[in-house]
């Protein structure tokens, strides 16, 4: 019976953690208003994969992602006035929603960006 109770609360996890594949819409405000970023989840188990794009920086593919419950982290890599930088993004799922904290481990500020699942 415990075997059982188990398994089914790791089948929960794995059901939650596939919610989140699939296409998302994000924005943040920075410096010059309003920002937009896409992203496109697949989710096998508690590893995360998939791209993301952005008018700004164009499309990067998602290193190093994690699905650990409703907690979600991954890493890009983006160009910026020809200069390479990594993001790393922490985000916490809620429902059709995600909160993601974005840092440059080089320094900078920290953005907050606000994703919702495109319908």
């Amino acid at each position: 019976m415990k075997w059982l109770l188990a398994s089914m609360a790791v089948f929960a996890v794995t059901a939650l953690a596939a919610d989140i594949t699939g296409n998302w819409k994000a924005t943040t405000q920075g410096p010059n208003g309003t920002m937009e970023r896409t992203f496109v989840f697949k989710v096998e188990g508690d590893k995360l994969t998939g791209e993301t794009t952005s008018s700004m920086v164009g499309k990067s593919t998602i290193m190093d992602g994690k699905v650990d419950g409703d907690n979600v982290s991954f890493t890009i890599t983006v160009r910026f006035q020809d200069n390479e930088m990594k993001l790393n993004y922490k985000g916490k799922v809620s429902g059709n929603e995600i909160k993601f904290t974005v840092e440059n481990p080089a320094g900078g500020p920290t953005l907050e960006w606000h994703a919702k699942k495109a319908s």
